[in-house]
């Protein structure tokens, strides 16, 4: 079976309640219309009746009308739209008087409906409805008035309503119908919209977005929601392109490098000295090189923010101390005095290896952009429910321009005016995804010339100090 459009769907669902809703009503309205016609004769015959039994005078045991040419005169002489029957019978019942307009016919008494109660039957093929009330001379019953009315106009007004309903239901659904498919068609334009859109969208156009509907409905919503879900898209894959290009860039520049470090070895016979100052250079390009692999190895792998964390109570004193003692080396060559400020032994319920990883990134940045002979600061504080590490060096520094593209990977504030500083810019990047899955808020001010400051800010809910 073949599936219905939305459009369809959803007018086929109004019309469904629709429905309902229209057939209650009809036979709602069947029934009042029916129980008011009914109603209404069954108070033509109780007034009738009523009228009637003043009319007639009851002596001994006989009764007979008081204005007998006056009554054969009146109404019941003729056949109206719904005429009434009026007959008196005896005790015996047998006949006394009866109305003009039954001509040759005689209303039945039915001994076994009580008195005073309506009851149906056929009078030549025709519906009436009768009521039958005793006449009474001092508790003894001396004749029956018999009172009835036809039933067939009454019959022909329900039948004829019941057409008229019969056949509106079925043409009011239709022309609901098409009205509410014109109406839903209309309210989900949006989403032939967003399907267009969506078709549009490629790996190479990002750029296509939804319009956004006047009204701000569900509709709007759901737009503005892909809208931002394309958005944060475009944004992800321009990131990749970046990262793959840099990535390449920085990958092919050692192998560019060593390559023709060899190619030159190779063009003649060279003396050892050369052969060994070749592959020593050759060496570093290597280490530089697998020291950038490690690096993007590690910027993927935590990219995932469902990565496992060991979390444990972690010596911040320790972790720093030991940073610092395996950039010895460093330190020594451009002669860096190094100022630790501990207030006191900290602990912090984090990842200890990735929170070592942090830290060697931020050790590593403070002593590389450092200038010789210069200080860089280490601070461990605790304030109130938090705890501050801070590293600050006194080297080149940041422009205020390119603070916010510190943590952008590859990127290099001013690579070019200080070509004597080896690196990849990866480092910061690294240390802002980790900061995030460790819950840790990493800021960074700096100046020009004089130098930078980091900040990792940590919180914790019981910290100890011993």
């Amino acid at each position: 079976m073949q599936q219905l459009s939305f459009k369809n769907r959803i007018a086929s669902l109004y019309i469904i309640t629709t429905a309902l809703l229209i057939a209650v009503v009809f036979f709602v309205i069947y029934f009042s219309v029916s129980f008011s016609v009914y109603s209404h004769v069954n108070d033509d015959i109780q007034s009738e009746s009523a009228k009637h039994l003043t009319e007639i005078a009851v002596s001994d045991t006989n009764f007979h009308l008081i204005h007998k040419e006056e009554w054969m005169e009146r109404e019941h002489n003729t056949i109206d739209v719904n005429p009434v029957f009026v007959q008196f019978i005896d005790e015996n019942k047998q006949l006394v008087e009866k109305s003009p307009n039954l001509k040759r016919s005689n209303l039945q008494f039915n001994s076994q409906i009580p008195f005073s109660q309506l009851f149906d039957y056929k009078l030549e093929g025709k519906s009436i409805r009768q009521i039958q009330l005793p006449i009474y001379q001092e508790q003894k019953i001396v004749g029956y008035l018999m009172v009835a009315m036809s039933l067939e106009n009454s019959y022909m007004v329900l039948n004829d309503l019941l057409e008229v309903l019969l056949i509106a239901y079925p043409s009011i659904l239709a022309i609901l119908f098409i009205i509410a498919r014109l109406i839903a068609g209309r309210s989900i334009k949006p989403i032939n919209s967003i399907i267009t859109t969506s078709n549009a969208i490629t790996k190479d156009n990002l750029k296509s977005r939804i319009p956004l509907p006047k009204t701000k409905d569900e509709l709007y919503v759901l737009s503005k929601t892909i809208n931002n879900l394309l958005n944060r898209l475009e944004t992800a894959i321009e990131r990749e392109k970046q990262f793959t290009s840099d990535a390449s860039h920085e990958l092919r520049t050692p192998l560019t490098v060593i390559k023709g470090t060899l190619e030159v070895l190779v063009r003649k016979p060279r003396t050892t000295v050369e052969y060994e100052e070749k592959i020593n250079f050759c060496v570093t390009e290597v280490d530089r090189l697998n020291h950038l692999v490690d690096q993007l190895l590690l910027l993927a792998r935590y990219e995932n923010e469902n990565q496992s964390l060991k979390i444990e109570s972690v010596h911040l004193n320790r972790v720093l101390e030991d940073a610092i003692a395996r950039q010895l080396v460093l330190i020594e060559s451009k002669g860096i005095q190094i100022i630790p400020s501990f207030e006191g032994d900290i602990y912090f319920d984090t990842d200890l290896h990735l929170f070592s990883i942090i830290i060697d990134n931020l050790i590593s940045n403070a002593l590389k952009y450092s200038k010789e002979n210069s200080k860089t600061e280490i601070q461990l504080k605790k304030r109130d429910n938090q705890i501050e590490c801070i590293v600050s060096d006194s080297g080149i520094g940041i422009p205020k321009a390119d603070l916010e593209k510190v943590f952008q990977p590859f990127f290099r504030s001013k690579a070019i005016h200080h070509p004597e500083i080896k690196g990849i810019g990866i480092g910061l990047s690294i240390v802002q995804r980790l900061c995030s899955l460790l819950s840790i808020v990493v800021k960074i001010t700096s100046e020009e010339g004089i130098g930078t400051k980091v900040i990792l800010t940590m919180s914790n809910k019981d910290l100890s100090n011993s």
